[in-house]
């Protein structure tokens, strides 16, 4: 194996929903091993304090040496960012990012690392702007697709773009 995808998911999710179960095939197909870590015990309370443990969960997922990358969708692309913070990564690959939670005082950061997102223009919960901002600030690549924030429109586009990701770290 190349190497571990922490592939996380969404906040009413769980691992086998259909974008990071997309992603997953394609890390197999392309040679990585991936986890995919259950946040659903620490989503039931919908209390903010629960970033920190998602954050921790994720970290904790990862083998302690070896290549790394992680990715989500909604709030396992914002915890991944916080993540890749705590643990060396080589890439971020974030769907339908909020770059701000509603009570969570802290600024959001992720590794300066290639990063790509996927966000639709029509996101009803994540502002697109907020999202545009961030990527133009760090020279991210910045995917935006007509659709809302399931991205369930594109879920073959996100798994293509991965696919991008990780053929250009290979690349390297």
């Amino acid at each position: 194996m190349k190497g571990t995808i922490i592939l996380s998911h969404g906040l009413e999710s769980g691992p086998d929903a259909t974008k990071v179960t997309a992603l997953a095939k394609v890390a197999e197909a392309c040679g990585w091993a991936s986890i995919r870590p259950d946040y659903r015990d620490l989503d039931v309370s919908r209390d903010v304090a629960a970033i920190t443990a998602r954050t921790g969960r994720a970290v904790e997922s990862a083998p302690a040496q070896g290549r790394l990358i992680f990715a989500g969708s909604s709030m396992g692309a914002f915890i991944s960012g916080f993540a890749s913070m705590q643990r060396e990564c080589e890439a971020l690959f974030l769907m339908a990012l909020p770059v701000g939670v509603e009570g969570y005082d802290f600024d959001y950061k992720a590794a300066s690392v290639p990063t790509v997102l996927v966000h639709g223009w029509r996101d009803e919960l994540c502002p697109v702007n907020a999202v545009i901002e961030f990527a133009r600030e760090r020279g991210d690549t910045l995917h935006l697709v007509d659709d809302d924030h399931r991205l369930s429109a594109h879920v073959d586009f996100c798994a293509e773009a991965f696919q991008q990701l990780l053929l250009q770290l290979d690349a390297r």
